[in-house]
Protein backbone atom coordinates (compact mmCIF):
# COMPACT_ATOMS: atom_id res chain seq x y z
CA UNK A 1 0.00 0.00 0.00
CA UNK A 2 1.25 3.50 -0.85
CA UNK A 3 2.33 5.02 2.46
CA UNK A 4 1.97 8.58 1.13
CA UNK A 5 -1.26 8.49 -0.86
CA UNK A 6 -2.63 5.62 1.22
CA UNK A 7 -4.52 4.26 -1.75
CA UNK A 8 -5.53 0.59 -1.46
CA UNK A 9 -3.82 -1.33 -4.24
CA UNK A 10 -5.93 -4.47 -3.85
CA UNK A 11 -9.62 -4.37 -2.92
CA UNK A 12 -12.16 -7.07 -2.09
CA UNK A 13 -15.72 -6.09 -3.02
CA UNK A 14 -18.51 -8.15 -1.48
CA UNK A 15 -21.64 -8.31 -3.63
CA UNK A 16 -22.67 -8.67 -7.24
CA UNK A 17 -25.54 -6.32 -8.07
CA UNK A 18 -25.91 -3.01 -9.88
CA UNK A 19 -24.51 -0.98 -7.00
CA UNK A 20 -21.45 -3.23 -6.87
CA UNK A 21 -20.98 -3.00 -10.65
CA UNK A 22 -21.01 0.81 -10.34
CA UNK A 23 -18.51 0.66 -7.47
CA UNK A 24 -16.19 -1.63 -9.43
CA UNK A 25 -16.30 0.58 -12.52
CA UNK A 26 -15.51 3.61 -10.36
CA UNK A 27 -12.72 2.05 -8.30
CA UNK A 28 -11.03 0.09 -11.09
CA UNK A 29 -10.37 3.27 -13.01
CA UNK A 30 -8.71 5.15 -10.15
CA UNK A 31 -4.96 5.77 -9.84
CA UNK A 32 -3.18 3.28 -7.60
CA UNK A 33 -5.88 0.60 -7.62
CA UNK A 34 -4.14 -2.42 -9.14
CA UNK A 35 -6.69 -5.18 -8.67
CA UNK A 36 -10.22 -5.77 -7.44
CA UNK A 37 -11.60 -9.14 -6.39
CA UNK A 38 -15.39 -9.44 -6.24
CA UNK A 39 -17.26 -12.10 -4.25
CA UNK A 40 -19.43 -13.44 -5.73
CA UNK A 41 -19.39 -10.74 -8.40
CA UNK A 42 -21.18 -11.27 -11.70
CA UNK A 43 -20.40 -11.86 -15.35
CA UNK A 44 -20.56 -8.10 -15.94
CA UNK A 45 -18.24 -7.33 -13.02
CA UNK A 46 -15.80 -9.96 -14.28
CA UNK A 47 -15.63 -8.07 -17.58
CA UNK A 48 -14.25 -4.88 -16.00
CA UNK A 49 -10.48 -4.60 -16.65
CA UNK A 50 -8.41 -5.37 -13.56
CA UNK A 51 -11.27 -7.22 -11.85
CA UNK A 52 -11.59 -10.91 -11.05
CA UNK A 53 -14.43 -12.76 -9.37
CA UNK A 54 -14.36 -15.61 -6.88
CA UNK A 55 -17.35 -17.82 -6.06
CA UNK A 56 -18.68 -17.97 -2.56
CA UNK A 57 -21.53 -17.13 -0.26
CA UNK A 58 -21.29 -13.42 0.64
CA UNK A 59 -23.18 -14.16 3.88
CA UNK A 60 -20.57 -16.67 5.05
CA UNK A 61 -18.02 -14.64 6.99
CA UNK A 62 -15.41 -17.41 6.95
CA UNK A 63 -15.59 -17.62 3.15
CA UNK A 64 -15.26 -13.85 2.77
CA UNK A 65 -12.31 -13.64 5.15
CA UNK A 66 -10.56 -16.51 3.36
CA UNK A 67 -11.01 -14.75 0.01
CA UNK A 68 -9.65 -11.50 1.42
CA UNK A 69 -6.59 -13.25 2.81
CA UNK A 70 -5.96 -15.22 -0.37
CA UNK A 71 -6.09 -12.03 -2.45
CA UNK A 72 -3.91 -10.13 0.07
CA UNK A 73 -6.26 -7.14 -0.06
CA UNK A 74 -5.62 -3.77 1.54
CA UNK A 75 -9.32 -3.00 1.86
CA UNK A 76 -12.66 -4.83 1.90
CA UNK A 77 -15.80 -3.02 0.77
CA UNK A 78 -19.20 -4.55 1.55
CA UNK A 79 -21.94 -3.55 -0.89
CA UNK A 80 -25.29 -5.13 0.11
CA UNK A 81 -27.08 -4.93 3.43
CA UNK A 82 -27.47 -8.66 4.10
CA UNK A 83 -23.74 -9.40 4.65
CA UNK A 84 -23.56 -6.43 7.03
CA UNK A 85 -26.47 -7.74 9.08
CA UNK A 86 -24.84 -11.18 9.06
CA UNK A 87 -21.66 -9.82 10.68
CA UNK A 88 -19.29 -10.15 7.73
CA UNK A 89 -17.67 -6.80 8.57
CA UNK A 90 -17.11 -7.98 12.15
CA UNK A 91 -15.21 -11.02 10.91
CA UNK A 92 -13.09 -9.03 8.46
CA UNK A 93 -12.13 -6.49 11.11
CA UNK A 94 -11.31 -9.28 13.57
CA UNK A 95 -9.00 -10.71 10.91
CA UNK A 96 -7.16 -7.40 10.70
CA UNK A 97 -8.53 -6.39 7.29
CA UNK A 98 -9.56 -2.72 6.93
CA UNK A 99 -13.25 -2.83 6.07
CA UNK A 100 -15.61 -0.22 4.66
CA UNK A 101 -18.91 -1.33 6.14
CA UNK A 102 -20.30 -1.31 9.68
CA UNK A 103 -20.45 -4.11 12.22
CA UNK A 104 -23.74 -5.96 12.60
CA UNK A 105 -24.47 -3.97 15.76
CA UNK A 106 -24.07 -0.63 13.98
CA UNK A 107 -25.83 -1.91 10.85
CA UNK A 108 -28.97 -2.40 12.96
CA UNK A 109 -29.73 1.19 12.01
CA UNK A 110 -30.90 -0.41 8.75
CA UNK A 111 -31.71 -3.98 9.74
CA UNK A 112 -34.17 -2.80 12.42
CA UNK A 113 -36.41 0.16 11.73
CA UNK A 114 -37.38 0.21 15.40
CA UNK A 115 -33.70 0.55 16.33
CA UNK A 116 -33.32 3.40 13.82
CA UNK A 117 -36.18 5.26 15.51
CA UNK A 118 -34.59 4.70 18.91
CA UNK A 119 -31.21 6.03 17.74
CA UNK A 120 -32.80 9.04 16.07
CA UNK A 121 -34.87 9.83 19.15
CA UNK A 122 -31.83 9.67 21.42
CA UNK A 123 -29.81 11.78 18.98
CA UNK A 124 -32.49 14.45 18.67
CA UNK A 125 -32.98 13.73 14.97
CA UNK A 126 -36.41 14.44 13.57
CA UNK A 127 -38.36 11.43 12.28
CA UNK A 128 -41.99 10.72 11.54
CA UNK A 129 -44.20 9.90 14.53
CA UNK A 130 -44.04 6.13 14.86
CA UNK A 131 -44.46 3.08 17.08
CA UNK A 132 -42.81 -0.36 17.00
CA UNK A 133 -44.93 -3.38 17.86
CA UNK A 134 -44.42 -7.09 18.53
CA UNK A 135 -48.10 -8.06 18.23
CA UNK A 136 -50.85 -6.91 15.84
CA UNK A 137 -53.39 -5.47 18.28
CA UNK A 138 -51.45 -2.43 19.55
CA UNK A 139 -50.09 -1.84 16.04
CA UNK A 140 -53.62 -1.57 14.66
CA UNK A 141 -54.70 0.64 17.57
CA UNK A 142 -51.86 3.06 16.82
CA UNK A 143 -52.72 2.98 13.12
CA UNK A 144 -56.31 3.87 14.04
CA UNK A 145 -55.03 6.78 16.14
CA UNK A 146 -53.05 8.12 13.20
CA UNK A 147 -56.00 7.59 10.87
CA UNK A 148 -58.36 9.44 13.22
CA UNK A 149 -56.01 12.40 13.14
CA UNK A 150 -56.38 12.51 9.36
CA UNK A 151 -52.80 11.38 8.94
CA UNK A 152 -51.84 8.83 6.37
CA UNK A 153 -50.34 5.55 7.56
CA UNK A 154 -47.15 3.79 6.53
CA UNK A 155 -46.58 0.16 7.57
CA UNK A 156 -43.02 -1.15 7.60
CA UNK A 157 -41.61 -4.58 8.32
CA UNK A 158 -39.01 -4.08 11.03
CA UNK A 159 -36.26 -6.11 9.39
CA UNK A 160 -34.53 -6.14 6.00
CA UNK A 161 -36.89 -6.40 3.04
CA UNK A 162 -34.74 -5.45 0.02
CA UNK A 163 -36.42 -2.06 -0.21
CA UNK A 164 -39.90 -3.59 -0.57
CA UNK A 165 -41.08 -3.93 3.05
CA UNK A 166 -43.05 -0.68 3.05
CA UNK A 167 -46.77 -0.19 2.41
CA UNK A 168 -48.22 3.31 2.10
CA UNK A 169 -51.86 3.13 3.18
CA UNK A 170 -54.70 5.51 2.41
CA UNK A 171 -57.19 3.75 4.68
CA UNK A 172 -57.22 1.89 7.97
CA UNK A 173 -58.40 -1.25 6.16
CA UNK A 174 -55.29 -1.15 3.97
CA UNK A 175 -53.14 -0.72 7.08
CA UNK A 176 -54.79 -3.73 8.73
CA UNK A 177 -54.05 -5.88 5.68
CA UNK A 178 -50.42 -4.72 5.61
CA UNK A 179 -49.93 -5.39 9.33
CA UNK A 180 -51.51 -8.82 9.01
CA UNK A 181 -49.28 -9.73 6.06
CA UNK A 182 -46.14 -8.81 8.00
CA UNK A 183 -47.10 -10.85 11.05
CA UNK A 184 -47.99 -13.87 8.93
CA UNK A 185 -44.53 -13.90 7.40
CA UNK A 186 -42.53 -12.46 10.29
CA UNK A 187 -39.55 -14.18 11.81
CA UNK A 188 -38.47 -12.58 15.06
CA UNK A 189 -35.58 -13.58 17.27
CA UNK A 190 -37.81 -13.35 20.32
CA UNK A 191 -41.54 -13.29 20.88
CA UNK A 192 -41.37 -9.70 22.15
CA UNK A 193 -39.11 -8.41 19.34
CA UNK A 194 -40.59 -5.62 17.20
CA UNK A 195 -41.94 -6.95 13.94
CA UNK A 196 -43.74 -3.95 12.52
CA UNK A 197 -43.29 -0.18 12.63
CA UNK A 198 -46.36 2.00 12.11
CA UNK A 199 -45.59 5.56 11.02
CA UNK A 200 -47.47 8.68 10.11
CA UNK A 201 -47.34 9.42 6.41
CA UNK A 202 -45.31 12.47 5.48
CA UNK A 203 -45.84 14.55 2.36
CA UNK A 204 -43.18 16.04 0.14
CA UNK A 205 -40.39 15.06 -2.23
CA UNK A 206 -37.86 12.50 -1.07
CA UNK A 207 -34.08 12.84 -1.05
CA UNK A 208 -31.22 10.40 -0.54
CA UNK A 209 -28.17 11.83 1.22
CA UNK A 210 -25.35 9.31 1.67
CA UNK A 211 -22.13 10.00 3.53
CA UNK A 212 -18.82 8.23 3.90
CA UNK A 213 -18.41 7.93 7.67
CA UNK A 214 -15.94 6.82 10.32
CA UNK A 215 -17.58 7.11 13.73
CA UNK A 216 -17.69 10.93 13.80
CA UNK A 217 -16.57 12.34 10.42
CA UNK A 218 -18.98 12.49 7.48
CA UNK A 219 -18.52 13.40 3.80
CA UNK A 220 -21.59 13.52 1.57
CA UNK A 221 -21.83 12.19 -1.95
CA UNK A 222 -23.96 14.20 -4.40
CA UNK A 223 -27.59 14.02 -3.32
CA UNK A 224 -30.01 11.93 -5.39
CA UNK A 225 -33.69 11.07 -5.63
CA UNK A 226 -34.95 7.51 -5.98
CA UNK A 227 -38.28 6.42 -7.49
CA UNK A 228 -39.64 3.39 -5.62
CA UNK A 229 -42.96 2.73 -7.34
CA UNK A 230 -43.06 0.39 -10.30
CA UNK A 231 -44.98 2.56 -12.74
CA UNK A 232 -45.06 6.07 -14.15
CA UNK A 233 -46.64 8.67 -11.92
CA UNK A 234 -45.68 6.64 -8.83
CA UNK A 235 -48.26 3.98 -9.62
CA UNK A 236 -48.06 0.33 -8.65
CA UNK A 237 -46.24 -1.51 -5.88
CA UNK A 238 -43.08 -0.48 -4.06
CA UNK A 239 -39.88 -1.89 -5.51
CA UNK A 240 -36.19 -1.78 -4.73
CA UNK A 241 -36.03 1.33 -6.93
CA UNK A 242 -36.93 2.00 -10.56
CA UNK A 243 -34.64 4.95 -11.22
CA UNK A 244 -32.79 7.87 -9.70
CA UNK A 245 -31.28 11.22 -10.60
CA UNK A 246 -28.69 13.67 -9.32
CA UNK A 247 -28.38 16.59 -8.55
CA UNK A 248 -31.65 17.77 -6.97
CA UNK A 249 -32.84 21.24 -8.02
CA UNK A 250 -34.78 21.56 -4.76
CA UNK A 251 -31.83 20.60 -2.53
CA UNK A 252 -28.81 22.84 -3.12
CA UNK A 253 -25.39 21.97 -1.74
CA UNK A 254 -25.71 24.34 1.21
CA UNK A 255 -28.83 22.50 2.37
CA UNK A 256 -27.17 19.11 1.87
CA UNK A 257 -24.40 20.24 4.21
CA UNK A 258 -27.01 21.35 6.75
CA UNK A 259 -28.65 17.92 6.54
CA UNK A 260 -25.34 16.17 7.22
CA UNK A 261 -24.77 18.37 10.28
CA UNK A 262 -28.32 17.92 11.58
CA UNK A 263 -28.89 14.24 10.77
CA UNK A 264 -25.79 12.17 10.02
CA UNK A 265 -23.42 13.68 12.56
CA UNK A 266 -25.80 13.26 15.55
CA UNK A 267 -26.68 9.70 14.45
CA UNK A 268 -22.99 8.79 14.23
CA UNK A 269 -22.35 10.34 17.65
CA UNK A 270 -25.19 8.38 19.24
CA UNK A 271 -24.02 5.10 17.74
CA UNK A 272 -20.50 5.78 19.01
CA UNK A 273 -21.86 6.71 22.46
CA UNK A 274 -23.56 3.32 22.66
CA UNK A 275 -20.32 1.51 21.90
CA UNK A 276 -21.34 0.59 18.34
CA UNK A 277 -19.33 3.04 16.22
CA UNK A 278 -20.25 3.20 12.55
CA UNK A 279 -17.84 3.21 9.64
CA UNK A 280 -19.03 2.85 6.09
CA UNK A 281 -21.77 4.50 4.03
CA UNK A 282 -24.59 5.97 6.13
CA UNK A 283 -27.66 6.59 3.99
CA UNK A 284 -30.37 9.00 5.17
CA UNK A 285 -33.64 8.76 3.28
CA UNK A 286 -35.49 12.02 3.86
CA UNK A 287 -38.77 13.75 3.14
CA UNK A 288 -38.34 17.43 2.27
CA UNK A 289 -41.45 18.57 4.13
CA UNK A 290 -42.73 22.14 4.03
CA UNK A 291 -41.37 22.76 7.53
CA UNK A 292 -37.99 21.15 6.90
CA UNK A 293 -36.39 17.75 6.26
CA UNK A 294 -37.61 14.67 8.13
CA UNK A 295 -35.77 11.35 8.33
CA UNK A 296 -37.71 8.42 6.86
CA UNK A 297 -35.11 5.69 7.29
CA UNK A 298 -31.42 4.91 7.43
CA UNK A 299 -29.45 2.41 5.42
CA UNK A 300 -25.99 1.16 6.28
CA UNK A 301 -24.60 1.09 2.71
CA UNK A 302 -24.67 2.84 -0.64
CA UNK A 303 -28.12 3.03 -2.19
CA UNK A 304 -29.20 1.17 -5.29
CA UNK A 305 -29.97 2.70 -7.81
CA UNK A 306 -28.68 5.93 -6.21
CA UNK A 307 -25.04 4.80 -6.35
CA UNK A 308 -25.33 4.44 -10.11
CA UNK A 309 -26.01 8.18 -10.52
CA UNK A 310 -23.95 9.45 -7.55
CA UNK A 311 -20.64 7.72 -8.26
CA UNK A 312 -20.21 8.98 -11.85
CA UNK A 313 -20.52 12.55 -10.50
CA UNK A 314 -17.72 12.28 -7.94
CA UNK A 315 -14.83 14.62 -8.73
CA UNK A 316 -12.30 13.09 -6.33
CA UNK A 317 -10.77 9.61 -6.00
CA UNK A 318 -12.99 7.34 -3.92
CA UNK A 319 -10.66 4.47 -2.98
CA UNK A 320 -8.40 6.47 -0.62
CA UNK A 321 -11.44 7.83 1.20
CA UNK A 322 -12.99 4.38 1.64
CA UNK A 323 -9.73 3.17 3.15
CA UNK A 324 -9.47 6.25 5.38
CA UNK A 325 -13.02 5.69 6.67
CA UNK A 326 -12.20 2.05 7.39
CA UNK A 327 -9.12 3.12 9.34
CA UNK A 328 -10.81 5.94 11.29
CA UNK A 329 -8.90 8.79 9.68
CA UNK A 330 -11.49 10.18 7.27
CA UNK A 331 -11.22 13.77 8.51
CA UNK A 332 -7.44 13.77 8.07
CA UNK A 333 -7.69 12.24 4.60
CA UNK A 334 -10.26 14.85 3.58
CA UNK A 335 -7.99 17.63 4.80
CA UNK A 336 -5.05 16.16 2.90
CA UNK A 337 -7.20 16.11 -0.26
CA UNK A 338 -8.25 19.73 0.21
CA UNK A 339 -11.86 18.83 0.98
CA UNK A 340 -13.47 21.40 3.27
CA UNK A 341 -16.79 20.91 5.02
CA UNK A 342 -19.23 18.02 4.63
CA UNK A 343 -19.43 17.72 0.83
CA UNK A 344 -17.33 15.61 -1.50
CA UNK A 345 -16.38 17.45 -4.69
CA UNK A 346 -18.79 16.72 -7.54
CA UNK A 347 -18.89 17.45 -11.23
CA UNK A 348 -21.20 20.17 -12.52
CA UNK A 349 -23.10 17.80 -14.78
CA UNK A 350 -26.19 15.68 -14.09
CA UNK A 351 -26.93 11.95 -14.17
CA UNK A 352 -30.24 10.13 -14.65
CA UNK A 353 -30.63 6.37 -14.20
CA UNK A 354 -33.48 4.23 -15.48
CA UNK A 355 -33.95 0.71 -14.12
CA UNK A 356 -35.01 -2.01 -16.55
CA UNK A 357 -36.86 -4.74 -14.66
CA UNK A 358 -37.85 -8.29 -15.51
CA UNK A 359 -41.30 -9.51 -16.40
CA UNK A 360 -43.25 -10.19 -13.21
CA UNK A 361 -41.12 -7.92 -11.01
CA UNK A 362 -41.41 -7.28 -8.07
CA UNK A 363 -43.57 -10.25 -7.02
CA UNK A 364 -42.41 -13.04 -9.34
CA UNK A 365 -39.62 -11.94 -11.68
CA UNK A 366 -39.04 -14.19 -14.68
CA UNK A 367 -35.51 -15.31 -15.48
CA UNK A 368 -33.93 -16.48 -18.72
CA UNK A 369 -35.11 -13.90 -21.26
CA UNK A 370 -32.43 -12.86 -23.77
CA UNK A 371 -31.22 -9.25 -23.59
CA UNK A 372 -30.43 -7.29 -26.77
CA UNK A 373 -29.15 -3.79 -27.47
CA UNK A 374 -26.47 -3.41 -24.79
CA UNK A 375 -23.71 -2.36 -27.24
CA UNK A 376 -26.05 0.18 -28.81
CA UNK A 377 -26.93 1.66 -25.41
CA UNK A 378 -23.25 2.06 -24.54
CA UNK A 379 -22.29 3.32 -28.00
CA UNK A 380 -24.81 6.12 -27.54
CA UNK A 381 -23.01 7.27 -24.39
CA UNK A 382 -25.06 5.43 -21.81
CA UNK A 383 -23.53 3.82 -18.75
CA UNK A 384 -24.99 0.34 -18.32
CA UNK A 385 -24.76 -1.19 -14.86
CA UNK A 386 -25.78 -4.85 -14.55
CA UNK A 387 -27.89 -5.84 -11.56
CA UNK A 388 -29.51 -9.14 -12.53
CA UNK A 389 -27.88 -10.57 -15.64
CA UNK A 390 -25.80 -13.59 -16.64
CA UNK A 391 -24.06 -14.61 -19.84
CA UNK A 392 -24.88 -18.01 -21.30
CA UNK A 393 -22.44 -20.37 -23.05
CA UNK A 394 -23.10 -18.69 -26.39
CA UNK A 395 -22.27 -15.26 -24.98
CA UNK A 396 -25.86 -14.00 -24.88
CA UNK A 397 -26.81 -11.82 -21.95
CA UNK A 398 -29.89 -13.12 -20.13
CA UNK A 399 -32.17 -11.93 -17.34
CA UNK A 400 -31.21 -13.39 -13.96
CA UNK A 401 -32.91 -11.13 -11.40
CA UNK A 402 -35.79 -8.74 -10.81
CA UNK A 403 -33.97 -5.49 -11.45
CA UNK A 404 -31.92 -6.34 -14.51
CA UNK A 405 -30.03 -3.18 -15.51
CA UNK A 406 -29.65 0.47 -14.61
CA UNK A 407 -29.04 2.60 -17.69
CA UNK A 408 -27.52 5.99 -16.86
CA UNK A 409 -27.41 9.06 -19.05
CA UNK A 410 -25.27 12.12 -18.36
CA UNK A 411 -25.43 15.67 -19.58
CA UNK A 412 -24.79 19.29 -18.65
CA UNK A 413 -28.18 19.47 -16.93
CA UNK A 414 -30.99 17.13 -15.90
CA UNK A 415 -32.96 17.64 -19.11
CA UNK A 416 -29.99 16.57 -21.24
CA UNK A 417 -29.12 13.68 -18.90
CA UNK A 418 -32.71 12.46 -18.95
CA UNK A 419 -32.80 12.54 -22.75
CA UNK A 420 -29.54 10.58 -22.87
CA UNK A 421 -30.86 8.01 -20.40
CA UNK A 422 -34.08 7.58 -22.37
CA UNK A 423 -32.18 7.05 -25.62
CA UNK A 424 -29.89 4.46 -24.03
CA UNK A 425 -32.79 2.66 -22.32
CA UNK A 426 -34.76 2.59 -25.57
CA UNK A 427 -31.90 0.65 -27.19
CA UNK A 428 -32.22 -2.29 -24.75
CA UNK A 429 -34.88 -4.92 -25.22
CA UNK A 430 -35.94 -8.19 -23.61
CA UNK A 431 -39.28 -9.96 -23.29
CA UNK A 432 -41.52 -8.49 -20.61
CA UNK A 433 -39.25 -5.51 -19.92
CA UNK A 434 -40.69 -3.10 -17.34
CA UNK A 435 -39.46 0.47 -16.90
CA UNK A 436 -40.56 3.95 -16.06
CA UNK A 437 -40.56 6.85 -18.51
CA UNK A 438 -40.82 9.71 -16.02
CA UNK A 439 -37.54 9.53 -14.05
CA UNK A 440 -36.43 13.16 -13.49
CA UNK A 441 -39.37 14.42 -15.57
CA UNK A 442 -40.47 17.93 -14.71
CA UNK A 443 -37.22 18.82 -12.96
CA UNK A 444 -36.45 21.62 -15.41
CA UNK A 445 -32.92 22.44 -16.41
Amino acid sequence: MDAVARTPHRILLVGGGGREHALVVRLAGEPGVAAIVALPGSDAIAGVPGVSVVPGDPLDASVVVAAARAARVDLAVIGPEAPLAAGVADALVAAGIPTFGPTAAAARIESSKAFCHAIADAAGVRMARAGAFAVPGPALAFAAELSAGRRGIVIKADGLAAGKGVTVCDTLDEAALAVGAIFVGARAEAADAPRVVVEERLRGPEASVIVLADETAALALPAARDHKRLGDGDAGPNTGGMGAYSPLPDLPDAEVAQIVAAFHVPLLAELARRGTPFWGALFAGLILAEDGPVLLECNARFGDPEAQVMLPRLATPLAPLLLAAAQGRLAAAASDAGIVGFLLPATADAAVGIVLAAAGYPDAPRAGDAIAGLPEAEAGGGLVFHAGTARDAAGTWRVRGGRVLTVVGRGPDLAAARAAAERAADAVTFAGLQRRHDIAAGTGR
